[in-house]
């Protein structure tokens, strides 16, 4: 079972992100932050099959609920819970993903 922390940044708020297998294309995702937003998030988010994290962003039910939990644009946690979904299913080996700020 994957788990991703996932540091947001400046708003200061963690989020542990955690897929598990449920059926052979199907995965729940758990998330646990202290964002009210991710938590509505959480509350929202259905059972994702395989189908769910390949359609583009306008038709990605992830990235549509994110839109209604109200979460801010550049919020990491989508791109994690697609992440974590990849990694369940078999799809992607786990692998580290960062942005970095240089100067």
């Amino acid at each position: 079972m994957p788990r991703l922390v996932v540091d947001a940044g400046i708003c200061g708020f963690q989020s542990v992100v955690e897929a598990r297998k449920l059926e052979k294309d199907t995965v729940s995702v758990t998330i646990k932050s202290d964002c009210k937003q991710v938590s509505k998030l959480n509350e929202m988010l259905p059972a994702l099959e395989l189908r769910d994290i390949f359609l583009p962003p306008n038709g990605n039910i992830v990235f549509h609920l994110v839109g209604q939990a109200d979460c801010h644009t550049s919020c990491a946690v989508p791109i994690a819970i697609i992440k974590s979904v990849e990694v369940e299913m078999g799809m992607a080996l786990p692998r580290n993903v960062s942005i970095k700020f240089e100067s």
